[in-house]
């Protein structure tokens, strides 16, 4: 009982905080002055901490997988909370498409940041023993090697660059925050959250948390500029496209619409239906 009590303090704190209209309106800003600002963490970090290596377990476990562990929880989420409200496999279907629309968009990307690193990139060859401590006039050009070639060899490759992993990062946090924000105006019109749901939500909450703490880790410890600059752009640019552009064209065979769309109007007009007292009371 106590941790059930507790559970529902938490996630109704949360659903209250991620589906507020400032968050919603500003959490994309949020992101951007992180991008700006984080690489400047760099001056007071330890480069003797553990989060200063890449192969810390943070980094291994999530940041590797992070678009599966995403997908995990996030369509965990939405699939219940659709199925819960409506009973419709078909719709719970239509609001799962938008994670594998962002997922086929984030592959599509990479293949193409991929590309642009090997048409615009060079293999260098390092003369001291170190390659860590390679630099300008101890790296030897090696002409017409590619880049998979280059890398199984020990030799360097230095190209046009995009961060994946800043992109992915800021890509999921986007994402987190649309998916789950329709959760605090469900439980506004009365909505049934039983156990397993707000359970997964509070999972999703805490995914988001670790996203930004990876993100801040990476910009503090591993300052790439502009490469981690142009892939949070990127990152926020598919939001952007998708959230705030396609998805708000209403459902349809080529378009999932937004999340929500179908679920919260249907519980507002059963709510109504029920209490329509309440109903009258409230437009009074």
């Amino acid at each position: 009982m106590f941790l059930n009590t507790v559970l529902v303090v938490l996630t109704d704190l949360a659903a209250r905080f991620l589906g507020s209209t400032v968050f919603r309106q500003h959490f994309h800003l949020l992101l951007s002055a992180v991008l700006m600002f984080g690489p400047a963490l760099s001056f007071w970090v330890s480069q003797h901490s553990v989060f200063a290596r890449r192969s810390h377990f943070l980094y291994r476990m999530f940041l590797r997988s992070g678009w599966g562990w995403t997908c995990v929880f996030v369509g965990s989420f939405v699939f219940l909370l659709s199925f819960s409200i409506r009973r419709s496999l078909s719709l719970s279907m239509r609001h799962l498409s938008r994670l594998g629309v962002a997922g086929g968009l984030w592959l599509g990307f990479c293949k193409l940041l991929d590309l642009l690193e090997n048409a615009t990139g060079s293999c260098y060859e390092p003369l001291a023993a170190n390659p860590e401590v390679a630099n300008g006039p101890l790296l030897v050009l090696r002409e017409g090697e590619s880049k998979s070639v280059c890398l199984k060899a020990g030799m360097l490759w230095r190209g046009y660059e995009v961060s994946e992993d800043v992109f992915l990062l800021c890509l999921c946090c986007l994402l987190l925050a649309e998916e789950t924000a329709v959760f605090g105006p469900y439980l506004n019109l009365g909505g049934i959250s039983d156990a397993p749901l707000r359970i997964i939500f509070l999972f999703c909450v805490l995914l988001l948390g670790l996203w930004i703490f990876l993100l801040l880790c990476l910009l503090a410890y591993f300052p790439q500029f502009p490469t981690q600059l142009l892939g949070g752009a990127l990152g926020c640019l598919s939001w952007r496209v998708l959230y705030q552009g396609w998805y708000r064209l209403g459902p349809s065979w080529c378009c999932p619409g937004r999340p929500g769309l179908g679920l919260l109007n249907t519980k507002t007009s059963s709510a109504e239906a029920e209490n329509p007292k309440l109903s009258h009371d409230h437009r009074n």
